[in-house]
Parts: structure tokens; C-alpha cells; sequence
């Protein structure tokens, strides 16, 4: 032993009784000088058992082998301690024989124990190796925990993976640790791929820039959130901290695909964010319903605004919309006109060329309205061959000018019937101008009192409400 005075034998001794670690010291002939109590504790074997024993393995083994101090007495190579730890031992100092190793012994206790045990060299004053101490500590506890922690997020994989949701799980560090099948389906990135890396963006988008996980696990502000899911996300009304959105993505598929998707944090037993999960659903299919829905509901709407055979809108709408224009030129005090134009003679054409020519006559008709029209002006088919024209900001003079207008293109406006005559047709329009105590009725009858005027006056001409005969 190094320790060469009975005092510092004394003191030795004195220290290893009283050191909680379980501690083993041999002499160079492999016999046992010190066996703690922390050892016999640990082992079930007492020290007057082992000390003066060259069989320091019947505390530890079924059958004769060498204990780690063992072979570091014997100056054993790295081989021959494979041979006994395969796979769980390392060499703590590179320069000497000082070695630590990790092991499940079946003799100790009941049911065994796993034991982090280190061994080192002792050597005299000339360095000659003249024994060796080994420490053991039970780490039973330890590996249970971390065999159950194993347990536990193989548990979790299998869930993650097996879920039909794609889903996606990052860490701390932003660094994606768990990748599921349905992920992979619906991304087309493998998880052997994406796992470890922080390229989790690279599935979703072409350049870098964070997935709403990584928002999540930053605690981004819902100002940070907006500035990439502009409208498209709300925070999630279950999870403190989560958000949802839903969102198109151009390179998914052959011709992209909306995903509803969904990120949370995760946090440990204290309550702090550890990581973030990040659920994604294809919504394509519903979404493309929404829009059909809406295309339809569009086409109803107009089909029940228009008259099928002009293509203007249809008294209908003109009940609808007339009272809105009226309240808001009454509380701007803005100028509104209103034109009635009735076909001449149009019951004769009918009766001379049939309905089907008649109705050529009012589609083009029709389309001489819509050339003359603004962009604010609107104009409806009011009933057989009468039609009305909305004309907003426009006093009587601009209306005057507008249905003189109209007038004379449809005077000049031929319609070719299917015998090859020529049909010609004209128009009386009667003009009204708003006035604050107008109702809708009031001021159609107006225009429509103007044009019998017309009709009076000749036909084929324009005449202004309250104007002279």
C-alpha cells in the first residue's frame, strides 16, 4: 500500500468506514485489505467475509471472473476488459489504468442491481502498482427511471406516428424530433430527412422562414403571428399560447392544397416550453366545396337580379336597390334622375314578325342601354317592353342628354328578321328627377307618366316631368 505509517493506515481506515460509497481496496495479490460498510450494505456481504479473500468476485458474480480492480491490478488491456464489458466500459484517464464502467449485477439484492462502478491503479513511491480501489454506487433508480422515460416516449412515437393527423413535433432548440408517417404522406419529406435538423420549413415553404411551431415555441406575439399568417390564423381557444390557421400551399400536389394546421408548446413539469407540436389537415376538398358553394350562390344571386332575356336586372332588383339610392342621395343631397323607356308600336311588330323577332328587337335594345351607360348608371328590365335606367349624380339636364343619346343609337338600330327584313323600332323615354320627398313608387311614376307623354307627343322622343306640351 502507498500509505506506509500505521497513522495513515489508521486514518484510511477511518475514512472508508465512515464514506457513504460503497468502496473495495485489494493488494496486489487480489486480496481484499478494506470492504466498507457502504460495501456491505451494498452487496450483502460483510467485511469479515471479504478482507484477507482473493475472491473479491463472490460479492459481485455467480462464477469465478475478475472484478474490475482485478484487472486493473493485472494492468489488463482495453481487449480483455471488453471481453468482460463489452460495450460499457471507458478509460477515464488516458495515461493510466483508471477505468469506469456501467453493469447489471443479478447477485445483488433481490432482483439485481445496476451498478456505475470505477476502478483505479494505487501505486508505491517507485509507481510500481501495489493494489487497487473500486468504487460502486447503485444507479438502479437511475436506469428504471430512464428505461421508463424510454418506455414512455416510445409510447409517445408510436401515438405520434400512428396518428392518421400529420403531425410534426420540435424541441427547444428548434430542432424536429418527431416526424410521423402522416407527415411524411402528406409533405412528401421523410422523417430520416428532417429529424434532428431545424429544416422543418423546407416541406412547407421555399425559402427559410419559421412554421407556426416555431412561432409557438418562441412565444411569438399575435402582431409577429399576423405578419406572416396575415387573417388567416387565430389564437387557439383551447391552449394558452396555441395557435390555428389555415392556409394555401402552391407546391403541394399537383396543384397546391389548403391545409388547416394547428401548433401548441409543450411544456415540462415546471411549466416551461421544452418544444412545440404542430398538427396539419388537408381542408382542399372542403375548401373547393366552399368555393362552388359560393360560385353557385353567385349565380343564383345574379340569375335572380337578371332578366333572362336582356341580360339587365329585373324589376326585382330594381324594388331593392332603388330605395337604398334614394336614402343616400336624400342625406348627401346629391342629384338622382330616373329614365322610363317604353317601345312604340312594339305590339305590332309582335303581331307582323312573331314574339321570337320581337324579343331580338328588346335584346338589342338592351344592349344600346348598356353602351350608353356609366359605370354608376344601372338599368332594368321593368316589364314586356319597358325598361328603366338609374341614372346616380345626374341632374335633368345630363339624364336629358343620356336618354337623347339612347334615342337616337336605338332610332338607327336595325333588327334582321329571319325572313331578311329589316325591323325598326323606337322609344319614348320619360325623365324624372328626385326630390327630397320621393318614395320609389313616386318617382317611377314620374318617368313613366313622362313617357305616355312622349307617346302622346309622336313617339320616338324624350320628355322631362312637369315639362310643357
Amino acid at each position: 500500500m502507498p500509505l506506509t505509517t500505521d497513522g495513515s493506515l489508521n486514518v484510511l481506515t477511518q475514512w472508508l468506514e465512515v464514506n457513504p460509497v460503497a468502496t473495495v481496496i485489494i493488494d496486489a495479490q487480489h486480496r481484499v485489505t478494506h470492504w466498507n460498510p457502504a460495501c456491505a450494505a451494498l452487496t450483502g456481504v460483510s467485511a469479515t467475509q471479504m478482507i484477507g479473500c482473493a475472491e473479491p468476485w463472490r460479492a459481485f458474480y455467480d462464477a469465478p471472473r475478475p472484478i474490475l480492480a482485478d484487472l486493473v491490478v493485472d494492468l489488463a488491456s482495453d481487449t480483455v476488459l471488453e471481453q468482460y464489458y463489452p460495450g460499457k466500459f471507458r478509460r477515464v484517464v488516458a495515461e493510466d489504468a483508471v477505468y469506469e464502467a456501467e453493469d447489471f449485477f443479478t447477485a445483488c439484492g433481490e432482483g439485481g442491481r445496476w451498478l456505475s462502478f470505477s476502478a483505479a491503479p494505487i501505486r508505491n513511491a517507485a509507481g510500481d502498482i501495489i493494489g487497487a480501489i473500486e468504487t460502486l454506487q447503485d444507479v438502479t433508480e437511475r436506469r428504471r427511471a430512464e428505461a421508463a422515460l424510454r418506455d414512455s416516449e416510445a409510447y409517445l412515437a408510436q401515438i405520434v406516428d400512428g396518428s392518421s393527423v400529420a403531425m410534426l413535433v420540435i424541441d427547444a432548440g428548434h430542432r424536429v424530433t418527431h416526424w410521423n408517417r402522416a407527415c411524411e404522406a402528406m409533405t412528401g419529406t421523410l422523417a430520416r430527412d428532417v429529424i434532428g435538423t431545424r429544416g422543418q420549413w423546407k416541406a412547407f415553404y421555399p425559402s427559410e422562414r419559421p412554421i407556426m411551431a416555431d412561432l409557438v415555441l418562441d412565444d411569438a406575439s399575435e402582431i409577429a403571428v399576423d405578419r406572416l399568417y396575415h387573417g388567416r390564423f387565430r389564437p387557439s381557444a383551447l391552449i394558452l399560447g396555441g395557435y390555428e390557421a389555415e392556409d394555401f400551399f402552391p407546391h403541394f400536389g399537383s396543384s397546391g392544397r389548403w391545409l388547416f394546421f394547428t401548433a401548441a408548446p409543450l411544456r415540462d413539469a415546471n411549466g416551461d416550453v421544452v418544444g412545440a407540436v404542430e398538427t396539419l389537415q388537408d381542408v382542399s376538398e372542403r375548401r373547393r366545396a366552399e368555393e362552388a358553394l359560393r360560385e353557385s350562390e353567385e349565380r343564383y344571386r345574379c340569375l335572380s337580379q337578371t332578366d333572362s332575356l336582356t341580360g339587365l336586372f329585373n324589376s326585382r332588383y330594381l324594388r331593392e336597390r332603388l330605395p337604398g339610392e334614394l336614402e343616400r342621395t336624400t342625406r348627401y343631397g346629391r342629384p338622382l334622375s330616373l329614365l322610363v323607356l317604353d317601345c312604340d308600336n312594339f305590339k305590332s311588330i309582335n303581331d307582323c314578325y312573331g314574339h321570337l323577332e320581337g324579343d331580338k328587337v328588346l335584346q338589342n335594345l338592351a344592349e344600346v342601354i348598356r353602351h350608353c351607360l356609366r359605370r354608376s348608371d344601372s338599368a332594368y328590365r321593368y316589364g314586356g317592353e319597358e325598361f328603366v335606367v338609374l341614372l346616380p349624380e345626374t341632374d335633368s339636364s345630363a339624364a336629358m342628354a343620356l336618354a337623347e343619346r339612347l334615342r337616337s343609337m336605338f332610332a338607327a338600330q336595325e333588327t334582321l328578321a329571319s325572313n331578311g327584313e329589316k325591323i325598326c323600332c323606337t322609344i319614348s323615354i320619360g325623365v324624372s328627377r328626385h326630390v327630397p320627398t320621393d318614395t320609389a313608387s313616386s318617382l317611377i311614376r314620374r318617368a313613366d307618366e313622362a313617357s305616355y307623354q312622349a307617346k302622346e307627343r309622336g313617339k320616338n322622343c324624350v320628355v322631362l316631368e312637369g315639362s310643357a306640351g
